[in-house]
């Protein structure tokens, strides 16, 4: 029998008429094979199929509610890497029968695994006799059997592309087609893998997008490549032509294109082929083979042809017609696909699009759809998503181990998005490649499957054979990468996301170069060293030969929103978050949930502007991609998004905030530290990292509270590879305390402006300590005193601090949970900046670089247990796995005395701590000093070992 066309999807008649194609969208029979003994039992028939449910395709069974509820005993797919959900007492109620609820990700309200059939009737019309009919499932999770009547078909395996189904010729009138679904592992591509784990889509089952029969003529286009070639304005379009055993006859090949998506007109002159298979000497230069034949053609573009990318996605529509005379039979075939005038290569250390260095701005597409969870196969979901990135900057979306359907493309294609396309693996936590498992072959197929249904996109300009692989990697993705090249050149391509770097890649997708790498804890970056802005990597680009493209970066987490559980209304629910929200209440801190968020967005926000900025002023740098902008809800919850589940922002942040630092065209400020004192010269450069169309006439200009200036004007070339210029202020030009903002501001001749801004904390005149303050390491003498009436401040010896939260400047890696209890343990801090104790001392509410010294070794307070009321002067926020009453600075009535106990870090002459230091004091010497909670001293011992 001949294959199905590899991409019937795109595919029509050439009337242009739908006579021949038939929808099967709509109410199918379904029944649950759980002992998968469908096939022995005939269940392919109309007679046998058992107890069949009625239920919608295109769908999955678990949404439409055919499976079982969530049990202890549920096999779920992927790792749980913090098993204390099994054993520890804090989850007894949330494993009890019929209220279990698990903490680690999105919880569907009914679960399958294993096999299902559907089946319906169908009518096939007269019209079709002698055609071939095409059956096209558009996306299966994930193995699939079809059968006709009582006449097995065939099975396909993809979870990347289309599964087809070439029916033959089907006699006239009603007959059964029945599709056996299995969502079991087929292929071990790692049980993490977004393609198939319960951590993202979920492992549903059933058939998504388009359903349908299509009647074909014996001959067809079967697939058609087109090669863009943009120094000549042209394109090679290949032409794959599949027949029946009739052959393929005699007959010619035309092809025109038009171009669409940007204003104007431009339609190409229509060229012509001929082709006959008794030719033999013909035939063999085009590559004839049993069924088939295959044609080459140079399609000119002429000069008005233009190029696509990101700043101008012009798109081609491409038709084929085939017109065929096999014996006394006359054929018509058309076939159209979408194609961009687009070349993507390597520059030095960068890539370059179309000849001009890009940088890639990108964020991953782990496949979260919680109202569904699958995909969607239509072109304006996807618009919505990419625009949304579009918004903050971005410019490519990464696909982590799995392949997005059609309309992704379409849809990146239309907006001018890049992608970066993986294979359906991560396989590691137990998979592998390069050892001879059916994994490896079964790469190769995805691959081409890939490549042949979605490579002439023009959005798709990275590949990587998936995340993070395992076993003989090198030596296995070296061939990989060298094949595919070989064989598709039109995009660039990388062993994997993550590793290994190896000469054979085209660009490095690696994890190093980032200011939190896994396991550094508090000697990461952030935690480690005083908050500046000149960092960058560029050893790393002068080490590697190739382009650098940042792996996973960020992963700063934030509290939940707990208000977001309200949005899930569909199959996915928010189990992990009623977990954590119970958590917070027994606490007794559900009262400040909002409060929780708030503070540790901004936190979340100012560690990604730096993350961002670091790569963004690295000469030669070859881009970065985020994990993420929005959120991952599986792998113990991972809350890394400024954006949630659903694309939706945050509360704490906009498009608009995120957009002055990660974009085209951003101004930059190289600073040697954020923290100055008012006596001091403020001294900075400014550089531009500027990746647009073209290189900008442009003034640059900056302020500081009451002094700005001009700092150029001039031309920025393509690039961020030197300085734009040094700026000095003199001392004294600031004279109050305080945050200040340094803003950068590019206009360019044609009024486009683009700014970014950067809070500076300046400090004054030095607050003298308080005398009459008495102060204390001893927490003995501090209770004695206290107890007598005494005010008291106390700051221990911050090692003897009982505590397993440890507290950091940054806000938790991840989360906890998955990384195995990585430090730090919190989300920065809240506090309330009116209070008087705080006075002296500029704050928001939450963490900013001014608290870095004061952080910087400082100990979290444990406070459970200890009256409710006992609300922190400065509150650490705990993982919401924990969801523990921290403290770094309290109050509180002991015995006739009043007591502040503080571990912060005050220890040295710093400003910061200095004055902070000072503040509290003045505090403590006023009459405003007096705690409403009392504590007793037993309650102040339990605090310390």
């Amino acid at each position: 029998m001949t294959p199905a066309p590899e991409n019937q999807q795109e595919t029509t008649s050439v009337t242009e008429s739908t006579p021949y194609v038939l929808d099967l969208s709509g109410r199918w029979r379904a029944a649950l094979d759980r002992e998968h003994v469908g096939e022995h039992q005939n269940w392919y028939t109309a007679e046998a199929l058992p107890d069949a449910a009625e239920l919608d395709l295109p769908g999955s069974v678990q949404e439409q509610g055919l499976g079982d509820p969530v049990t202890l005993e549920t096999p779920w797919t992927g790792l749980v890497v913090d098993r204390s959900y099994f054993t520890d007492e804090r989850y007894a109620p949330y494993r009890e029968p019929g209220q279990v609820a698990v903490p680690f990700w999105l919880q569907p309200h009914t679960y399958y695994r294993g096999a299902v059939w559907f089946q319906r009737s169908i009518d096939i019309p007269q019209q079709w006799q002698g055609r071939r009919v095409i059956l096209h499932l558009e996306r299966v999770h994930w193995e699939s059997t079809v059968w006709l009547d009582n006449r097995r078909i065939d099975s396909a395996r993809s979870l990347t592309t289309p599964h087809r189904f070439d029916l033959g010729v089907v006699e006239a009138g009603r007959r059964t087609l029945t599709l056996r679904v299995d969502n079991r592992t087929v292929v071990d591509v790692g049980p993490n893998a977004h393609s198939i784990s319960d951590h993202t889509q979920g492992n549903w089952n059933g058939v998504i997008g388009s359903l349908r029969l299509e009647a074909l003529p014996a001959v067809v286009i079967r697939s058609v490549t087109v090669i863009p070639d943009l120094a000549g304005r042209s394109a090679r379009v290949r032409i794959d032509i599949a027949s029946d055993s009739a052959g393929v006859g005699q007959g010619r090949v035309t092809v025109s294109a038009r171009r669409f998506n940007v204003p104007g007109e431009h339609v190409t002159d229509e060229i012509m082929s001929e082709f006959d298979d008794q030719r033999e000497a013909d035939l063999s230069e085009r590559g004839m083979i049993e069924g088939g034949a295959h044609l080459d053609l140079d399609l000119p573009l002429g000069e008005q042809a233009e190029a696509w990318d990101e700043f101008h996605p012009a798109l081609y529509e491409l038709t084929a017609r085939m017109f065929t005379t096999v014996g006394a039979q006359q054929h018509e075939h058309a076939y159209r696909t979408v194609f961009g005038l687009r070349e993507v290569g390597v520059q030095g250390t960068q890539i370059a699009v179309n000849g001009n260095v890009t940088f890639i701005r990108g964020t991953l597409e782990s496949c979260v759809h919680p109202l569904t969870g699958y995909p969607p196969t239509d072109v304006e979901s996807w618009r919505r998503i990419i625009r949304v990135n579009r918004a903050h900057g971005l410019n490519l979306l990464r696909f982590h181990s799995w392949c997005p359907p059609e309309a992704a493309f379409r849809a990146a294609d239309e907006e001018g998005h890049y992608l970066q396309v993986e294979g359906p693996l991560w396989a590691n936590q137990g998979g592998a490649i390069g050892e001879g498992r059916p994994v490896d072959a079964y790469l190769y197929e995805e691959t081409d499957r890939i490549l042949r249904e979605f490579g002439n996109h023009p959005s798709f300009i990275l590949m990587a054979h998936g995340n993070e692989p395992f076993g003989r990697d090198a030596e296995f993705l070296g061939a990989w990468v060298e094949h595919w090249r070989k064989r598709d050149p039109r995009r660039l391509y990388t062993s994997a996301a993550g590793w290994p770097a190896i000469p054979e890649n085209d660009f490095d997708n690696i994890p190093d170069p980032r200011t939190y790498r896994w396991g550094e804890e508090l000697d990461a970056r952030f935690n480690a060293r005083p908050p500046e802005t000149e960092t960058d990597y560029r050893d790393w680009v002068q080490a590697t030969p190739r382009p650098i493209v940042s792996h996973e970066i960020g992963q700063w987490c934030v509290y939940p929103d707990f208000a977001e559980m309200a949005k899930y209304t569909g199959l996915m629910q928010p189990k992990n978050y009623e977990i954590f929200a119970d958590f917070l209440r027994e606490a007794g801190m559900a009262d400040q949930a909002q409060e929780f968020l708030h503070a540790s967005g901004k936190l979340q926000l100012l560690s990604y502007k730096e993350e961002v900025e670091s790569a963004l002023r690295t000469p030669g740098f070859g881009g970065i991609q985020l994990l993420g902008l929005n959120d991952f809800p599986g792998q113990g919850t991972a809350l890394v998004g400024v954006l949630d589940a659903f694309w939706d922002e945050k509360p704490y942040s906009t498009a608009a905030d995120w957009a002055r630092f990660c974009g085209p065209t951003t101004p930059l400020a190289r600073l040697p530290k954020r923290v100055w004192r008012t006596d001091e010269e403020l001294s900075f450069t400014v550089q531009v990292a500027h990746f647009g169309p073209a290189p900008l006439q442009a003034r640059v200009s900056w302020s500081l509270g009451e002094a700005d200036g001009l700092v150029q004007e001039g031309t920025i070339a393509l690039g961020n590879s030197s300085d734009f210029a040094k700026v000095s202020v003199p001392a004294g030009t600031v004279t109050s305390t305080g945050r200040h903002k340094l803003v950068l501001r590019i206009v360019d001749v044609g009024g486009a402006v683009f700014e970014n801004d950067w809070d500076l904390w300046f400090f004054g005149e030095i607050l003298e300590p308080v005398a009459d303050v008495f102060e204390t390491a001893d927490v003995d003498e501090a209770l004695r005193r206290s107890g007598a009436g005494e005010s008291v401040l106390l700051l221990p010896d911050l090692d003897r601090v009982r505590t397993e939260a440890v507290l950091g400047f940054s806000t938790v890696f991840w989360n906890t949970a998955w990384t195995r209890n990585q430090a730090p343990h919190t989300l920065g801090i809240t506090h309330d900046p009116q209070h008087p104790a705080l006075e002296g001392f500029p704050s928001d509410g939450h963490t900013d670089w001014q608290w870095w010294s004061l952080l910087h070794g400082a100990k979290a307070m444990v406070l459970d247990g200890l009256p409710i009321e006992l609300r922190p002067v400065v509150q650490p926020i705990d993982t919401w796995f924990h969801a523990r009453r921290l403290g770094a600075l309290i109050e509180a009535r002991v015995g006739a005395g009043r007591l502040m106990v503080c571990t912060l870090n005050l220890d040295g002459t710093d400003p910061v701590r200095a004055r902070f230091r000072a503040s509290v004091q003045r505090y403590l010497a006023s009459d405003r000093f007096q705690p409403a909670v009392e504590l007793r001293e037993s309650d102040i011992l339990g605090l310390f070992i």
